[in-house]
């Protein structure tokens, strides 16, 4: 039962809605009625705090990093289930409904709790990607898609299964972003659109 409790306790742990909670702390409202009403950083950077959305990113990464965390400490063999638990979590936390974000900060927590030079490599292909294109989701997409390749390729295939799992789960949440950028559509990061 290692296994379900290390699931149960990422999920726990990664539903904890930060985006939600601090934009109403900073009196900014229900982060759920704008934009994409997702709770994450880039909706809530929609609100024009870029200080506040800098903190719900670094927090949804911290919640990931700290699920594998407590894993490696009470099942140490069962990590790469509390990842994914936390990426649920924070995707469908049942405290909202099971509307959540949309993954890609809380995923690269969980990559750098399951061994730090794939969560290098997800945040060096992350930020890359933004800073050549300036849209957030072309950036998440591509590095939940690199880090189960850069698992295999830095010798983790142990943890290969749990990051495709993840990548389909956050990839699945992406459909319509990935609609937009095959039409071209798709808006980059500070624009009104």
């Amino acid at each position: 039962m290692d296994w379900l409790l290390a699931l149960l306790a990422g999920y726990l742990v990664g539903s904890v809605p930060f985006g939600l909670l601090l934009a109403m702390a900073a009196g900014k409202g229900d982060i759920r009625q704008i934009g994409s009403g997702n709770i994450g950083a880039t909706n809530v950077l929609r609100t024009g705090n870029k200080g506040l959305a800098a903190l719900v990113l670094l927090l949804d990464l911290g919640k990931g990093w700290v699920a594998v965390m407590i894993a490696w400490q009470l099942w140490p063999a069962m990590a790469g289930f509390a990842a994914a638990g936390a990426v649920l979590g924070h995707c469908f936390p049942v405290w909202l409904k099971f509307k959540g974000g949309k993954g890609v900060a809380t995923t690269a927590g969980t990559c750098f709790g399951l061994f730090w030079s794939i969560g290098l490599v997800f945040a060096a292909v992350w930020l890359a990607m933004l800073a050549a294109t300036r849209i957030s989701s072309l950036g998440g997409i591509s590095a939940v898609v690199a880090a189960p390749i850069a698992a295999w390729l830095l010798g983790k295939p142990e943890l290969v299964p749990y990051l495709v799992f993840i990548a389909l789960v956050v990839l699945w949440l992406h459909r319509a972003n990935i609609r937009r950028l095959l039409a071209g559509e798709e808006p980059k990061v500070g624009s009104k659109s």
